[in-house]
């Protein structure tokens, strides 16, 4: 039986402890927070119940296998909710797209709602991204990248033709959308990563498609009761938990991990160590030494993933709106150029595109007639030195009244309605979960090498593994969960 320290309780460390305890290692789970879940957050206030991270869940087939891996049925266990309607969208020019939660419907509804044909345009990009879905999947997403699998694909044409390593997202979609709108809706889920469409491959047309293939998905209760659940998982499978205790060093012996050091000085023994931490900072701070450094210099040249800005707002009589909304901004090429600092210091948006999360879930406000709206705008990362200082004073309110006097603006005034308004800035989450700049996404999937310059799961020091989305595969809550199979499977059974 080998002893396996996993440093940190997102989701990546939660999912790769119960499957390593279900394989028979001795497992302990070391979280800083009092609580677990990382940027899959929970924010309680009078009786609501906010999400602070990840709003959506999709591919639910990923977190269903995990269950099944680790002994228990998803459907048992955690009950999911099928949103009928996927997003509610509202463009620049005041259109309106209810975009349906079942695939086939969403041609009809993208004709009705931007105009005959714009459904014909979006499937053919759709095929295209189903057939660069076939190709990657399984390489890219659910394998350790290595050099054999960049060999495998390279030497085949037709597989390199689907996938266009060297075409950006925007410029698929100048291949097939001709409508403005429709091409605002694809740049939208290049945000999924942290990224710019501009700059991110073509390959994350993969994204709208698994979301619509496999569906927009809830948890009742708020998704932070994923968290909590697979901590019951863990727990159940007999690992060690410990909560509110800080990890400051991972020890080495014979030029491998060994174990880790806590705060208080105390050394866990470990045969494996697993890293559910961002990678700057398990290479920059946890770990030292020539192997450490090293890493610790590709990631910094890897661009950041933007962060954000999220509103947690208490409402009294909301308007009936859809679970997710995006109202667009006038200009999104000017909120990418302020966010990653194109032409100037990264900056906050002045006009950013608005998201909102609004669930009707008794389960997540004191009684009827009230509303708990997650609400997310881009933001560049947190950079006093070179880009923006989130913790200048006034700024965050500052830019938290200019997002609720836009969502007026565009349709959507809950000013007067507001009981109480909380903030989470890139500078906070930075704090909460020890990530630098508050980064969301760890690395972006900017440039066409930004998949493979990804951290590996396997890292250059033997006995050293890291899960999460600052690793391969990435982000993402499907994603995430997948980094934590990989690695599972790297480690092997006990």
């Amino acid at each position: 039986m080998s002893r396996v320290v996993v440093i940190g309780a997102g989701i990546g460390g939660l999912a790769a402890a119960a499957r390593l305890a279900a394989t028979g290692h001795r497992v302990t789970l070391v979280e800083q927070a009092a609580d677990v879940g990382g940027k899959l957050g929970t924010w309680r206030h009078d009786g609501f119940v906010f999400d602070t991270g990840p709003s959506l869940l999709t591919m639910p087939h990923v977190l269903e296998e995990l269950y099944d891996a680790t002994g228990a049925a998803l459907a048992d266990t955690l009950p999911l909710e099928r949103l009928e309607t996927a997003c509610h969208y509202r463009f620049a020019d005041g259109t309106r797209l209810d975009l349906p939660g079942d695939a086939a419907r969403i041609p009809a509804a993208l004709d009705d709602a931007l105009g005959p044909g714009r459904g014909e345009q979006w499937t053919a990009l759709m095929d295209r991204a189903a057939r660069i879905w076939d190709v990657t999947r399984e390489p890219f997403l659910e394998s350790p990248i290595t050099p054999r699998d960049m060999l495998r694909l390279s030497r085949n044409v037709g597989d390199i033709a689907t996938v266009a390593p060297w075409r950006t997202l925007r410029g698929l979609a100048s291949d097939y959308l001709e409508d403005p709108r429709l091409r605002a809706l694809l740049d939208r889920y290049a945000t999924y990563t942290g990224s710019d469409p501009r700059r991110a491959p073509a390959a994350l047309a993969t994204v709208p498609y698994a979301e619509q293939a496999f569906g927009s998905w809830y948890v009742p209760g708020g998704l932070g009761r994923l968290g909590e659940s697979l901590l019951e998982r863990v727990r159940a499978l007999g690992a060690d938990v410990l909560l509110g205790t800080e990890v400051v060093e991972i020890t080495t012996a014979g030029g491998r991990a060994s174990g880790v050091r806590l705060g208080d000085g105390t050394v866990l023994p470990a045969d494996v160590v697993v890293a559910n931490a961002d990678a700057a900072t398990v290479y920059g701070r946890l770990l030292d030494g020539p192997l450490a450094r090293r890493a610790a210099r590709r990631v910094a040249r890897a661009t950041p993933s933007l962060s954000g800005l999220a509103l947690l707002l208490e409402l009294d009589d909301p308007p009936e709106v859809a679970h997710h909304q995006v109202l667009f901004a006038e200009d999104y090429d000017a909120e990418f150029d302020a966010v990653f600092g194109r032409r100037g210091r990264a900056r906050p948006v002045a006009r950013p595109t608005v998201y909102v999360s609004a669930p009707r879930d008794p389960a997540v406000v004191p009684g009827p007639g009230t509303g708990a709206w997650f609400v997310l705008v881009n933001a560049p990362r947190h950079d006093p030195a070179h880009g923006t200082d989130w913790d200048r004073p006034g700024l965050v309110e500052q830019q938290a009244d200019r997002v609720l006097d836009l969502m007026a603006e565009r349709g959507l005034d809950v000013r007067d309605r507001v009981r109480h308004r909380a903030t989470v800035s890139p500078a906070d989450l930075e704090r909460r979960t020890s990530t630098p700049g508050g980064s969301i996404y760890g690395t972006s999937s900017n440039g066409a090498r930004a998949a493979f310059q990804r951290p590996a799961n396997r890292s250059p020091l033997p006995g050293l593994y890291l899960v999460g989305g600052s690793s391969h595969p990435g982000g993402g809550l499907p994603l995430v969960v997948l980094s934590a199979r990989i690695v599972a499977g790297l480690v092997g059974p006990a």
